[in-house]
Parts: C-alpha cells; structure tokens; sequence
C-alpha cells in the first residue's frame, strides 16, 4: 500500500483527460496535476526546450511527493521520457506512447494512423515503436497543429473544431488505406466526438487512457495502490485560464478540487 499521490503534467488542458481516466479506473489513487497553460502549446517548440520544461516540472512534483509521474503528454514523452527516468531512477516514470502501442499491436491491428502534434509526428516515435513490435504493420502519420490550440481556447464541442478536424482528416483517411487510429495527444479525446461522426467506421485508440490501464498494472504488481485515504486532488497551473478553469469544471464535476497558480522558473 502507497497513499502517496500520483503526479501528471502536460502543457496544458489535455492531460486532464489521463487524469479523468485514472479516477474511472482507480477511484481511491490521489492526484497532483500540473498544466503548463502558460507556455502551451508544445508541439511546435524545439526539443531541447521541451524537455528543459518538462524538466522543471518533474523537479516540482517529485519534490511534492509523489509515488509515480505519468507524463500525460505525448510530445514529452517523445522527447523527454528517457532523460528524466535517468534523473529519477527511483520513481516509475511512465509516458503516453509505449502502452497505446503495445495496446495497438496487442490487438492485431494491421493498418495504423497517427494524428499528433509536429513535434510527435516529426519524432516518428509511434512509428518505429510500431515497427519495432511488428514489422509487418502499416502505419500512416499526421500532424495536426491547430487542435491543441483551439481546445486551450474553449473550441472543443464546436463547428469549428468540426471543421478542423475534417480538413486535416478527410485527404489523410481517403488516400491512407488504415481503419484504426491513434490519437497521439493527449488533448485529442476532447475531440473524438468529431473524428467518431465524421468517419464512423475508425477505431480509435486513446493514449490518456491506455497509459492509466498500465499504471494501474504496474501499481498492483508493486502493491502501491492506495487505500483510499482523505487527501484531496490538488491541481496547479502556471496560469489560471479561464479555459483551465471550466475544463476542470468539466470532466471532475461534483468532485472537490482546488486549483492553484505555481509558475515554475529556470
């Protein structure tokens, strides 16, 4: 048993989608989020300046306490995993990535797409990682930039975003023969809703979640779990948004939760 909370980070809202995943899973684990609204998005930025933030945050968080850090974003954990597992060999460390794929080719998928920031799609980190459990399998690549920032901004449930999706999406599925597809941001499950309407016979593959389905593995196998003690979920943020605000709001209503502004330096 480990009552210690389980830290998160990401650049911003998206990361809050792993965290509704771990209270569906996991109800009695406790939670440190840390969105890093202020300097969001990080797709487009240069790898070493990603991982001096990610970083930076890591440092926060494990000097809160925590017993696991789950990277709920998928540039970082492109980008970032290895070097900060070998700053903190003694704390699990787990990333997006590697459980959606395993998940992925543990399903027998044959024809793959991935949709993911710049950065993501420039690693080729889901690619590879494919290839490297089944060479055999197909897999196709998007980056599609201007997501994250529109859910940042409020325009998840909107025409807009509707749009969007569509005029990223529709040359990619008509001239990449794949029916299953990976959703390889963790701010992309805010949009799912449209990529479902629009072409309704993909399977899609959650990255927020599969990362929490191996967290829970890995807590079990460790006898961390918690027993369900009183602390509360506390979330932080290096700027208070309103957009922050209402999507806590959202997916955590009815629950109690305390949102504070902690702007981390170099």
């Amino acid at each position: 048993m480990d009552n210690r909370p389980i830290g998160f980070f990401d650049s911003g809202l998206g990361g809050l989608t792993s965290v509704y995943e771990l209270h569906k899973q996991l109800p009695d684990e406790k939670v440190i989020y840390y969105g890093d609204t202020a300097r969001t998005p990080y797709g487009s930025k240069s790898p070493d300046t990603i991982r001096r933030f990610a970083t930076q945050i890591v440092d926060y968080l494990v000097s809160r306490d925590t017993k696991m850090i789950i990277i709920a974003c998928n540039t970082v954990t492109a980008l970032a995993l290895d070097s900060l597992r070998e700053r903190y060999p003694d704390i699990p460390i787990l990333g997006v990535i590697e459980p959606t794929v395993k998940k992925v080719v543990g399903d027998g998928c044959r024809r793959v797409g991935v949709i993911a920031t710049k950065a993501t799609i420039g690693s080729d980190v889901y690619g590879r990682s494919l290839k490297e459990l089944d060479p055999s399998i197909e897999v196709s690549s998007l980056a599609c930039p201007a997501i994250v920032p529109l859910v940042e901004e409020g325009f998840a449930d909107t025409e807009i975003m509707e749009l969007t999706v569509k005029h990223y999406m529709d040359d990619f599925v008509r001239e990449n023969d794949f029916d299953n597809l990976i959703l390889g941001c963790t701010h992309y499950p805010l949009v799912a809703g449209h990529i479902k309407k629009l072409y309704p016979g993909i399977r899609l593959y959650s990255s927020s979640a599969e990362v929490i389905s191996e967290a829970r593995r890995m807590l079990v196998e460790r006898d961390m779990l918690s027993d369900g003690f009183s602390m509360k979920d506390r979330y932080y943020a290096s700027d208070l948004s309103d957009n922050f605000i209402a999507m806590t709001d959202q997916l955590f209503a009815g629950t109690n939760f305390k949102i504070k502004f902690v702007k981390l330096e170099d």
